[in-house]
């Protein structure tokens, strides 16, 4: 089992698939915490806890307006990661037991927090190895804009709440270096591979 640890938009997703290449498993949390937010249980929940302005018109919750109110505020995000992050864990355990069971070769975990929340879940314990990706801070930020439409800057308001990127870098058995192209990154990826 292999941990995947970096910034926000350094290419942890990128690099996760690489290294899991087509015998193994990706588990991606940012899915799964999706798939979360959609489950009709939590609806009541939310709305209660943020208001009706956290719902599109399509009655789905608006991840964006929901971003907005919890990462500006501890206590909001407290809340929501007190209704999503029970059933974000669950979600992953039942993953990675059902690719235990079939014989995976290499699981690949992509959680965001995987340190910052390891006294609840101790997957990062399980791992193998931990792999952190690297990327220009002002590199990040652009792909963000690019890639997600997100406003200047809010990588960095993101990146507040979490572990600071030294501590996550201190844990890391392997760094991967993340500013060129995807067949340098998988390069990176089949080098680690190869000592394990």
């Amino acid at each position: 089992m292999i941990g995947v640890l970096g910034g926000v938009a350094s290419g942890k997703s990128a690099v996760a698939r690489a290294l899991a290449g087509p015998d193994g498993v990706v588990i991606d949390a940012d899915k799964l915490a999706r798939e979360v937010l959609a489950a009709p249980e939590l609806e009541a929940a939310l709305r209660t806890a943020f208001g009706p302005g956290v719902f599109g018109e399509d009655g789905r919750i608006d991840r964006d307006r929901l971003a907005q109110i919890v990462f500006g505020s501890r206590e909001k995000r407290s809340a929501l990661e007190g209704f999503t992050h029970p059933l974000i864990r669950d979600r992953i355990r039942a993953q990675l037991d059902a690719a235990r069971e079939r014989g995976v070769p290499r699981i690949v975990l992509d959680v965001p927090l995987l340190l910052e929340h390891e006294s609840q879940h101790g997957l990062a314990a399980e791992c193998r190895t931990l792999v952190f990706v690297d990327a220009d801070a002002r590199l990040r930020d652009a792909r963000a804009v690019a890639s997600r439409g997100w406003q200047p800057g809010e990588v960095s308001r993101r990146e507040a709440t979490q572990m600071p990127l030294e501590r996550k870098r201190a844990r890391a058995d392997h760094v991967i270096v993340n500013e060129g192209n995807l067949s340098e990154l998988e390069t990176a990826a089949r080098r680690i591979l190869a000592e394990h």
